[in-house]
């Protein structure tokens, strides 16, 4: 799969087109990360974290939209993941057996680290149970994060990890959204609310459930509505 990966993208090169890199590195406990990373010198950049039964490929449609904004990426696939939205999550396959939420958190923090080595300023970006683990990121790793963005948070993990906690301890700038149903904007403003600092929370129209909702396959309604407020809090960073 890799391998392919590697020819496309030469291809890629050859015909003057620009695409992501297939990139590994090994989280604390030795699992081996995938991820796909497109970037250029001086440039801010997003390290995108999927949701559960996801992987990178959640983000195939939506990077190349954050690159054209001017960001690079840093799509990431965890070892709590699988198929949903296609392709292979070779974290999860590698990891040697199905993995929980808060399992996937070492995969997050070696993907953090991977991204100072690429860049100066971070935005760390975060889809369903993995948009409540950024928060925690953010606040144990706070160096050269300047913004972050999560879509569809909740108190996903019980008495193990308080995501409105670590919330608390965010400096950063904050974009926080959801689906458009009232449980998910409620979970949403209960973790917004715990931000010291600037926080947006956008209600949307039309929503889905984590960064799907930036997907015009999963959210037609919406896709022009949530892409509108996304760009907006990016200018901010200009």
């Amino acid at each position: 799969m890799r391998l392919l990966s590697g020819l496309v993208a030469a291809f890629s090169i050859l015909a003057g087109v620009a695409c992501a890199e297939p990139v590994t590195f090994a989280a604390a406990d030795g699992v081996v990360v995938h991820a796909d990373y497109k970037g250029q010198e001086g440039r801010t950049l997003i390290v995108l974290f999927h949701q559960a039964g996801s992987s990178l490929h959640e983000y195939d449609p939506i990077a190349p939209r954050l690159q054209a904004l001017g960001f690079d990426t840093l799509a990431v696939s965890q070892r709590s993941g699988g198929t949903l939205f296609g392709g292979v999550n070779e974290t999860a396959d590698g990891a040697g057996g199905p993995a929980d939420y808060l399992e996937a958190y070492p995969d997050m923090e070696t993907a953090l680290a991977f991204a100072r080595t690429k860049a100066a300023r971070v935005v760390v970006w975060g889809s369903s149970y993995s948009s409540s683990l950024v928060f925690k990121l953010a606040s144990d790793h706070p160096e050269g994060i300047v913004a972050l963005l999560s879509f569809s948070p909740g108190e996903y993990f019980g008495a193990a990890y308080s995501v409105a906690g670590a919330a608390a301890g965010v400096q950063a700038p904050v974009f926080v959204t959801s689906a458009s149903d009232a449980g998910e904007v409620s979970a949403a403003k209960a973790i917004v609310t715990a931000v010291p600092g600037v926080a947006t929370h956008f209600v949307p129209k039309h929503g889905t459930h984590g960064s799907s909702t930036l997907r015009e396959d999963q959210n037609p309604q919406g896709t022009v509505e949530n892409w509108a407020a996304v760009q907006a809090f990016l200018a901010l960073l200009r």
